[in-house]
């Protein structure tokens, strides 16, 4: 029997970035199913609209049918459980985002047996960070560098 491997990749993706692309794609090549999970937090302010993003991202992967993007409200290692994900998926650009993850990777597995997976991005994407890219499209500066299909987010 064969098993459906999900993995879930979560995140703000307040936006969702070319480095964030590449990691989705790459994971594509160890799961038959990515679920793209858009966490969201009532106390938090995103500078893009939940719809926008979800429809951004939508955008990025018409032509996979095997990659669905979802919000949630939960642990994300409960939202792994409503939709049947055996790993969580991760993005690194350095040293810094390993150190970062590496103790919540250890806490989810305690928690609920899931394990994260990790993934490089492209080393041209690795200076790339979602908070950077919202200060440029704040301050009036262009995206399109380091957002693919930007026009999405308006």
């Amino acid at each position: 029997m064969m098993i459906h491997k999900i993995g879930l990749f979560p995140g703000s993706f307040d936006p969702f970035t070319k480095g964030h692309e590449v990691v989705v794609r790459k994971s594509l090549t160890l799961f038959d199913e990515v679920v793209i999970g858009i966490g969201v937090n009532s106390q938090k302010t995103y500078m893009y609209d939940l719809d926008k993003r979800i429809e951004h991202i939508n955008s990025l992967f018409t032509a996979e049918e095997n990659i669905r993007v979802e919000d949630f409200q939960s642990l994300t290692v409960d939202f792994c459980k409503v939709i049947g994900a055996n790993h969580i998926i991760r993005g690194l650009r350095d040293s810094k985002d390993f150190q970062y993850e590496k103790p919540i990777a250890h806490m989810n597995k305690d928690i609920s047996g899931i394990e994260t997976v990790f993934f490089l991005t492209d080393q041209k994407y690795s200076a790339i960070n979602s908070s950077i890219v919202r200060e440029i499209d704040k301050n009036g500066g262009s995206i399109n560098a380091f957002v693919t299909n930007p026009h999405f987010l308006v």
